[in-house]
């Protein structure tokens, strides 16, 4: 029987949704779930450590965030629009796939201006409801288009859960401190834990790190709208797995070490790169599968992770890796002992 989005439902309380980030961001709370003995430990992050021996992996999801979310205006009306890019289609013509706010206002031909600055963009094609193609008029170089983009964008922190305006500090605490490959909507946010100095507590205890790419899109956000889920798509998202994260990640296999995903991205850019005798190889593409109980995971056999909303794809994706019964009752301890959710909360390490 496949599961149903139902099954997912739960009351959260709206208070439990972190609207900031912990003061320090390895000051969040860790909740230890042990798949094995079944038993739930309330920990801090700094704890990590302890869970980790030398030659085990930590896997991380190295995209970068970029400033998404726009602001325009459209012409004649002047009425304030939201853009936010999703992904770019074509650097030289300089396309890319965009949501708009509110939609109904924005037509095919329209055009619309950003600020004092010299951007114009005008739609070219409808794609969804909200979705539109837009090219984006620009004279100057790409380098120059990308700067003008860059200043006039800002950090896109999920407001539909997150509500509230952005802050400058979320430019740089909506960032994991390893963030390298630009391409990413939203952040791994089971990264966002980590300082230099507990990666480098972990490296003088013989614990290694490696990292794939997986840009984060909006799709991992998306609502499931299906009571059954083998019927619901995931949008396709970008990745690679190099061939040094496949000789750090299956030499800790052979040695029957422990590897662990950080985040839901990292390990869906794993489990898409599995090869026949189930180790880890070299891949690129583009990725749209939606994992959900039961899932047989090949490569990961530890995942940190944070605390999901209910009815996503990341917490059905967590109850694959758990066990459906498993992740419910430490969902239920998390709320009764106040864990903050999202992207902005704290965390979970199953073990």
């Amino acid at each position: 029987m496949a599961m149903k989005l139902s099954e997912f439902k739960f009351e959260l309380p709206e208070e439990l949704i972190a609207l900031h980030p912990a003061k320090n961001r390895d000051e969040s709370r860790l909740m230890v779930v042990n798949r094995a003995t079944g038993t739930i430990e309330h920990r801090g992050f700094k704890d990590i450590l302890e869970y980790f021996n030398e030659g085990d992996v930590l896997v991380l999801n190295d995209t970068k965030v970029f400033p998404a979310r726009l602001y325009g205006n459209k012409e004649k009306t002047g009425a304030k629009i939201e853009v936010f890019l999703l992904r770019e289609l074509n650097k030289e013509l300089r396309l890319w796939d965009v949501l708009v706010d509110p939609a109904r206002k924005i037509r095919v031909g329209n055009k619309l201006y950003f600020g004092e600055s010299d951007m114009v963009a005008e739609v070219i094609d409808n794609t969804t409801s909200r979705g539109r193609t837009i090219k984006f008029l620009f004279d100057g170089t790409d380098e120059e288009f990308r700067k003008a983009l860059y200043e006039l964008g800002e950090t896109p922190i999920p407001k539909e859960v997150i509500n509230r305006e952005t802050e400058p500090a979320d430019k740089e605490r909506y960032q994991t401190i390893y963030a390298q490959h630009i391409g990413a909507v939203a952040a791994p946010s089971a990264g966002l834990h980590f300082t230099r100095e507990v990666l480098k507590r972990m490296e003088i205890k013989g614990i290694d790190t490696t990292a794939v790419t997986l840009h984060v899109g909006l799709g991992t956000f998306r609502n499931v709208d299906v009571e059954d889920l083998t019927k619901h798509k995931m949008d396709s998202e970008n990745f690679i797995v190099r061939e040094e994260a496949c000789a750090v990640v299956n030499k800790a296999l052979d040695g029957k070490k422990r590897v662990c995903a950080v985040g839901t991205t990292t390990i869906r850019a794993m489990e898409a790169s599995v090869s026949a005798n189930s180790r880890m190889k070299p891949t690129q593409g583009w990725i749209d599968r939606f994992i959900f109980p039961p899932h047989d995971f090949k490569i990961a056999n530890a995942l940190l992770t944070n605390f999901h909303m209910p009815e996503s794809t990341l917490i059905m994706l967590a109850a694959a890796f758990t066990g459906y019964p498993l992740l419910m009752e430490a969902y239920k301890q998390a709320i009764k002992e106040k864990y903050k959710f999202f992207s902005y909360g704290d965390a979970m390490l199953i073990l």
